[in-house]
Order: structure tokens, then C-alpha cells, then sequence
């Protein structure tokens, strides 16, 4: 369903947009695009006082399908935000160990401290990370939204599904211009 409305309580929650995630290759969007989309968004979140969380990835779960990355050590900057987020003291970072940004981590515990009653989602990869905590997000009870045009991947199958059939059975889905009009009628 498309973006309708954003409650007055409601944070931006960007997914894994970190040096080394950012540096791949990404489709259908290059992740240079979402990262700009995601720093506007972040911004403009700030400008109104609503929280902004800047999620990162150190590890991966345990288990024979992450056997990928595994054996090899990545950069020492890997983890690291990218500097165009521009990431605030007021911000909050949540590092995870797992695809999606809910479990094992304090994030829900963060949000409900703050009040949160809606999430908006973008970041990279949008099957995986993205998809992962939008889920959890719907489990956890909270209003979910994703910057359609602030998410991309690895697979541009995999991005299309998510944004097709898997996003609007959790929530709402608009481009990042929707979501900023949308701020800017709250005041």
C-alpha cells in the first residue's frame, strides 16, 4: 500500500549502510544513491527531532549458508558507517550479528524508550537486512514504511520481490520525495 501517513512518533531506521556494504555492487540502484537518499532522510528526521538509528553488521549467523563470507577477514573499516550519513551524537547506533536488526540487539528496547510507533526502512540489501527487520518490525508491533528508492541489492530479483510482495504485506511503501511531503505536513 502506498505511504499514507507517518505518526507523530516515528523513527528512521537505516540498514547496514557501512563501507563495506556500500562498496558492493548493487542493483537495481547503485548503493551511492541510496546512501544520498538515506543521509536526506536522516536529516530531515533530525531537522524534526525524530530519532534516527544507523544500524552496521559485524558478523554473520552461525550456520551452513553464511559459509560465504566465512575464512575471510574483512577490511578494518568494513563495519564503518559511511560519512555521508553524518551521524549525530542524538543518533542511535545499533551494531547486529545477524541479518536483521531486531534480534540480538537493543533496537526494539530503543525505539519503545523513544516512544516509537512506526519505523521508516532503507538500506542495503533489501532482501536480506531490509526484508529482515521489516518482518521483525510487523512482529514487534510497530507501523512499518520503506524508502522504496532508498533500498536496493545484490539481486535485482531479490529487490523486486521484497518491494512487490513481501513490503506490502508489512506495511506501507513509498519513494523518499513521499516520505519527506509527508514530514513536512506534520510541521
Amino acid at each position: 500500500m502506498p505511504v499514507t501517513t507517518l505518526d507523530a512518533h516515528t523513527a528512521l531506521v537505516l540498514i547496514d549502510l557501512q563501507k563495506g556494504i556500500a562498496g558492493l555492487p548493487t542493483s537495481p540502484l547503485p548503493a551511492a544513491e541510496v546512501v544520498e537518499r538515506g543521509a536526506h532522510l536522516a536529516a530531515a528526521f533530525r531537522e524534526r527531532g525524530l530519532p534516527v538509528v544507523l544500524v552496521n553488521v559485524t558478523g554473520g549467523a552461525p550456520g551452513r549458508t553464511e559459509s560465504a563470507m566465512r575464512g575471510a577477514t574483512p577490511p578494518a573499516d568494513w563495519a564503518e558507517l559511511v560519512p555521508e550519513l553524518d551521524r549525530q551524537p542524538g543518533d542511535v547506533t545499533v551494531t547486529k550479528q545477524q541479518w536483521g536488526a531486531f534480534h540480538g540487539t537493543n533496537l526494539d528496547l530503543e525505539l519503545r524508550r523513544r516512544g516509537v510507533t512506526q519505523v521508516v526502512l532503507g538500506g542495503i540489501a533489501t532482501s536480506i537486512g531490509v526484508e529482515s527487520s521489516a518482518r521483525a518490525a510487523h512482529e514487534h508491533g510497530y507501523h512499518v514504511t520503506i524508502a522504496t528508492d532508498a533500498v536496493t541489492d545484490l539481486d535485482p530479483e531479490a529487490h523486486r520481490n521484497s518491494l512487490e510482495k513481501i513490503f506490502p504485506r508489512l506495511g506501507e511503501t513509498g519513494t523518499t520525495e513521499a516520505i519527506l511531503k509527508l514530514l513536512d505536513r506534520r510541521g
